[in-house]
């Protein structure tokens, strides 16, 4: 028996190494850990695969399919958006509402996810107030950090202590469970930052070459005051009439870019084809250049009627309608033709709403502009378009997209449907009618069904890394188990603290769950530490729950280094971080994180 416990230790000490180095990568190690364990006789190659088969290794997959459909329909970009405009220039308004935001996303996604998508938001708004990513970045990290305190589901280590309290016969953690303990922690992480941040680099970055952006081609086009909204009146001879008959382009100097359609959930935006017929009620986006004409004139004689605009030059529907710089290269077939006799509309699905020859910017009706070699066009449409127009090389060269293409989304109509299906699987898991994986399921299905997501993007979206990491290190707590490894451990904890009190007990396990996780990813932490703290909990004769708490609090107070977590890791690059930074923020807030731990697990948990 010692033998075969000398082998599990020399392997997962070998494990932890190959961790530490970072080779091979964590998935192989865990690949190698599922092949070695098996031949040593302790565990069979069944008991090894195990973990493909737990209902929570699919809840992990089900949690980053629902996470990227949130992300797909801007769900988490709207929040962003309003986090800029709400906190405007006060960095201490910022870290508070960014960690608050951060931190409640989390909470029902991967928090590796939110890191993700939160960090071009982040970088943004440094670009825009002119201050170091720096500032922002740490605060982002140990907010997604702490919103694995939140909820179950919040992030795999809870899904791995929750699992270890099913596979010993006890009632698993509520989807709430953890949420006493991750709003005061929250609330002191937030009150400590902003008294940290003045240890972070506050230096101001000099502006990087950026590409083009909306606002970039509005100037250098002169397009501002151009755009109007305006809505068909009933009456209107426009009414019952397809684009092709009125010409509005060459009788008007009206472009219709597209066309806002209300429907019974919403508005559609109609993308204009010469065929396309309007209705009463209809809304026009147009781009008016008529040198020496009157928009108002135009109003009058259609029957319509001008509406607000958000956004300079539809930049508010940049989602849905975009811009791109393209030349006319040699032996293009629209050299010595018109955009009207070309009909570049109606072949490119795209309107041209400026024109450059040379560097002079065409100041007349574009309509009748015989186009040149070399000529640039700003053309305007459906992103898909533009996209398109990336394939033809022949025709049309496309110079550039501006950053703005960088965040479309590919479904932000199914915003709703995301955020309804997200609800509900946070209802069934409250409420308890279905398991926890059946509520994930049906969410990822629903998710599916109205477009949130595709097949090709769920795939995607799992990190199977993670999963296969699990999956890998489960066999060592059957290993531990069978071969006596968690009674010695076990005994050793009550050795150092038992003698003055199960509280001592519950601070050297978050100590030793913390420790361990300065060099293991915080999921291979709690897989090992799980069965280490039930069994503590055992031989005291005492609940297992706030030992298992203890654990899966303490793998998410990783904030010491930028190993400790991915979510660490993903930070580093855009907040130049060093490694003594986080030891610098982090030890403190994971001191705070166990005075937390000890004094209010004890009293939600009783022991």
């Amino acid at each position: 028996m010692i033998s075969d416990l000398g082998f599990v230790l020399m392997l997962l000490g070998a494990a932890i190494v190959m961790f530490i180095v970072g080779r091979p990568r964590m998935d192989g190690v865990a690949l190698v850990v599922i092949v070695i364990l098996p031949l040593s006789g302790i565990v069979s190659i069944e008991e090894a695969l195990t973990g493909f088969a737990d209902p929570n290794i699919v809840l992990i997959a089900a949690l980053f399919v629902i996470g990227e459909g949130l992300v797909r329909t801007g769900v988490a970009q709207r929040m962003g958006d309003w986090l800029v405009a709400t906190a405007g220039q006060s960095e201490a308004r910022m870290i508070v509402l960014l960690m608050i935001i951060v931190a409640g996303v989390g909470s029902v996604m991967s928090s590796t996810g939110v890191v993700a998508i939160f960090i071009p938001i982040v970088l943004r708004i440094a670009a825009r107030s002119g201050t170091n990513p720096g500032r922002l970045m740490m605060p982002l990290s140990i907010a997604a950090l702490i919103s694995g305190m939140m909820t179950l589901v919040a992030t795999a280590p809870n899904l791995v202590v929750h699992g270890e309290l099913e596979r010993r016969g006890f009632e698993g953690f509520g989807f709430f469970s953890f949420t006493a303990f991750g709003i005061p922690m929250l609330v002191l992480a937030i009150v400590y930052m902003l008294f940290a941040r003045r240890f972070l680099t506050s230096e101001q970055i000099a502006d990087a070459p950026n590409r083009p952006q909306f606002s970039t081609w509005i100037d250098q086009y002169a397009l501002a005051g151009r755009e109007h909204r305006l809505q068909i009146r009933p009456g209107s001879p426009m009414i019952g009439q397809s684009l092709g008959e009125l010409d509005l382009r060459s009788s008007e100097g009206l472009t219709i870019l597209a066309i806002e359609r209300r429907q019974r959930l919403g508005r559609q935006l109609v993308q204009p084809r010469a065929d396309t017929r309007l209705a009463s009620s209809d809304i026009l986006l147009i781009d008016y250049f008529n040198p020496g004409g009157d928009i108002a004139d135009v109003v009058q004689r259609l029957a319509l009627r001008g509406l607000p605009l958000s956004g300079a030059y539809y930049t508010d529907y940049a989602q849905e309608i975009g811009m791109a710089e393209i030349m006319v290269p040699a032996g293009s077939d629209l050299i010595g033709k018109s955009l009207v006799q070309s009909q570049f509309r109606t072949h490119h699905d795209v309107s041209v709403i400026g024109l450059k020859r040379g560097r002079k910017s065409v100041s007349q009706s574009l309509a009748h502009v015989e186009l040149a070699l070399g000529d640039t066009l700003l053309v305007i449409g459906p992103w898909r378009a533009i996209r398109r127009l990336q394939a033809d090389f022949n025709h049309l060269i496309v110079l550039g997209l501006p950053r703005e293409s960088e965040e479309v989304l590919p479904a932000p109509d199914r915003a709703p449907f995301a955020l309804a299906a997200l609800a509900l699987m946070v209802v069934l898991m409250v409420i308890g009618i279905v398991p926890n994986l059946t509520a994930a399921l049906i969410a990822c299905l629903l998710m599916g069904l109205f477009g949130c997501v595709d097949f090709k993007s769920a795939y995607r979206a799992i990190h199977w890394q993670s999963l296969v990491l699990i999956v890998g290190m489960l066999p060592f707590s059957v290993a531990l188990q069978r071969t006596g490894g968690v009674d010695i451990a076990a005994q050793a904890l009550l050795d150092i603290a038992g003698a003055t009190g199960p509280h001592l007990v519950l601070a050297t396990i978050f100590v030793v769950t913390a420790g361990l996780g300065l060099f293991v990813s915080n999921t291979a932490t709690a897989v090992l530490m799980a069965p280490v703290a039930l069994g503590v909990a055992d031989a005291l004769g005492a609940s297992p729950y706030p030992f298992a708490m203890t654990v899966a609090l303490a793998a998410s107070a990783a904030f010491m280094t930028p190993v400790s977590s991915p979510v660490n890791t993903l930070v580093v690059g855009p907040g130049r971080y060093h490694f003594v930074d986080f030891v610098k923020i982090g030890t403190p807030l994971a001191l705070i994180a166990l005075c937390v731990n000890v004094v209010l697990v004890p009293i939600i948990m009783p022991f």
